[in-house]
């Protein structure tokens, strides 16, 4: 898309600079100096297609020394032209091209994106053309279509350039949308999983219980317990939990130790290889549990990835004597505890 838009305005550009470059060749009066106004064609025509054509190695922008020539282009034109002609001659139809295309350059450098350049272009047409032709006769003779022309195109380049910013961004929560959409398609089809899991642990024991109608043996009713903490530990575990926790879980179970787990998003953000080192560890901590109440919770903050707090008693939460287990994991590893 940029490929063919910078396509059609090089065109153009190139286009409109060679039809001033024919008015200036159709002479209707001889001029004194014909040498002077071949440069002066010929130094317009270099200076433009450069201007047009020539980028930078890093930036699709106009190099800076070609804007300089630019300049330097918009004020020396004006007097070449100025001088090869007799002073009554210079406000001729063929004598004036240089208005328009000097404009045109001044327009070239504001597409490039060299905005000041652009308008230090016209400056320079403005100051030089009013010294051959006087200020007010320059803008009857076309200055005033110039300065138009510079302003539009820095309008044009200015809604552009809002244009592809405000698409990028677009893109870009598009992307996030599509991110999140495909995100919360895993996590509904891992939901799925995990139900699908407990409920075939614990389907056999429902199955009896029904068939039973709740008439179980003390071996049914321990199952039927580890298999309703499993089902639980499914719904609201979620992230926290691998083949090694669920095991460690099971296993403090049944030394009759009551495990709660609640997830709230504490691994949500971490990578795969930092949320196993965390299962890994948190295996660790509940097979070596032996307070009668054990919460495993996994909240949002900035530090800390998973609390694990053991508690004894039938003390209220307050009861400091009562917490026999206080064990947090960070969300970033500890390199120094590590290395010790």
């Amino acid at each position: 898309m940029n490929r063919s838009v910078r396509g059609v305005a090089t065109g153009l550009a190139v286009g409109f600079a060679i039809y001033f470059a024919v008015r200036a060749a159709w002479w209707t009066v001889q001029p004194i100096a014909p040498l002077l106004m071949a440069v002066s064609i010929i130094l317009y025509l270099c200076v433009v297609i450069a201007a047009v054509l020539v980028d930078s190695d890093d930036s699709p922008r106009m190099p800076a020394w070609l804007g300089i020539v630019s300049i330097l282009a918009g004020a020396g034109i004006p007097f070449l032209v100025g001088a090869s002609l007799l002073p009554m001659d210079r406000t001729a139809p063929f004598a004036t091209w240089y208005v328009g295309a000097v404009g045109l350059l001044a327009v070239v450098c504001i597409v490039r994106r060299r905005l000041l350049m652009g308008w230090l272009v016209l400056l320079a047409l403005f100051l030089s053309a009013s010294v051959q032709m006087g200020m007010f006769v320059a803008l009857e003779l076309g200055l005033v279509g110039s300065t138009m022309w510079v302003v539009v195109a820095h309008l044009l380049v200015l809604f552009w350039d809002r244009a592809v910013s405000d698409t990028e961004h677009l893109a870009e929560i598009q992307r996030a949308v599509s991110v999140w959409h495909a995100t919360q398609m895993v996590r509904q089809r891992e939901r799925r999983i995990r139900v699908k899991y407990a409920l075939g642990a614990a389907g056999p024991v429902l199955t009896r219980t029904v068939a039973s109608h709740g008439q179980l043996t003390e071996d049914e009713r321990l199952e039927a317990r580890l298999a309703e903490g499993r089902l639980r530990d499914e719904l609201r575990g979620t992230s926290l939990l691998n083949d090694a926790v669920r095991q460690a879980i099971h296993d403090a179970r049944l030394r009759g130790i009551a495990v709660t787990v609640f997830d709230e998003g504490g691994l949500n953000e971490l990578d795969e290889e930092r949320r196993d080192a965390i299962r890994d560890e948190l295996a660790v901590i509940v097979t070596r549990a032996v307070s009668e109440r054990v919460i495993i919770r996994a909240a949002r903050d900035a530090h800390t990835a998973v609390t694990v707090v053991g508690r004894t008693g039938t003390g209220d939460s307050s009861d400091e004597d009562a917490v026999g287990l206080w064990h947090e994991i960070p969300r970033v590893p500890d390199l120094d505890s590590t290395d010790a």
